[in-house]
């Protein structure tokens, strides 16, 4: 029993640890992870869960470990701000892998990237058919950028010279089913009137729907759940 009770109590432990070392590394860590910074947060919870078990020995030893794993990822960001060779060297550079629309292979090996992966990240960003792609670029932190060619650019009111109405977030009032009742409180409509609008759209009830978004305007978006399987796969 009382090795449960310094397990739980070191666990405890350790989460906080993360919790506090995660804030002073600070955001970059999920939103922009290099790959160091991907191996580092995972050397640091694996330490984290050898300090929640380290009964016999002195749990003071990983929490240290810890602390100075953090430490190197804060030096290192310190100094890729400071200057633009060590952060060249630190972050990695950003590697061609089309132009042109040519494909270069020998960037795409060096990148440790094959043709099928290359192809869903065009997919996952939107484009289906490489053809239409003037340049892909890898960048530090391990994301595709891409840039379509001028031909197949979607046409912006500023290439017509026009004034376009401002978008804004919409708000998820519906989600697998349920109804998200302080976001259907911030458009100014209630539970009835929803029910009406995702009956107009086919829906007999609620848990019907898969996804309704409502806008600014109290314009209605429904997403059914759909029990079909599309069967056919052209992708490889």
């Amino acid at each position: 029993m009382k090795e449960i009770i310094d397990i739980i109590a070191l666990s405890l432990g350790s989460i906080i640890a993360i919790f506090i070392l995660t804030k002073l590394m600070g955001y970059r860590q999920m939103s922009q992870m290099s790959m160091f910074d991907y191996i580092n947060g995972i050397t640091i919870g694996s330490i984290a869960a050898e300090m929640s078990t380290s009964l016999e020995e002195n749990f003071v030893q990983p929490l240290t470990a810890m602390f100075v794993y953090s430490f190197a990822a804060i030096l290192l960001s310190w100094i890729s701000s400071k200057s633009i060779k060590a952060r060249r060297v630190i972050e990695g550079t950003p590697l061609v892998l089309m132009n042109h629309g040519e494909l270069y292979w020998e960037n795409l090996k060096k990148a440790k990237i094959d043709v099928n992966e290359f192809l869903v990240q065009c997919r996952v960003n939107g484009y289906f058919d490489v053809s239409k792609l003037e340049t892909a670029i890898l960048e530090g932190d391990g994301k595709i950028s891409f840039l379509p060619k001028a031909s197949e650019r979607p046409i912006t009111p500023a290439d017509m010279n026009l004034s376009a109405q401002q978008d804004y977030m919409v708000a998820n009032v519906i989600v697998d089913g349920k109804i998200i009742e302080q976001n259907l409180r911030h458009t100014g409509n209630d539970e009835k009137w929803l029910k009406n609008q995702i009956k107009g759209q086919g829906a007999k009830q609620v848990e019907d729907v898969l996804l309704a978004t409502c806008d600014s305007s109290n314009q209605v978006t429904v997403f059914l759940k759909e029990h079909r399987k599309e069967v056919k796969n052209i992708l490889m």
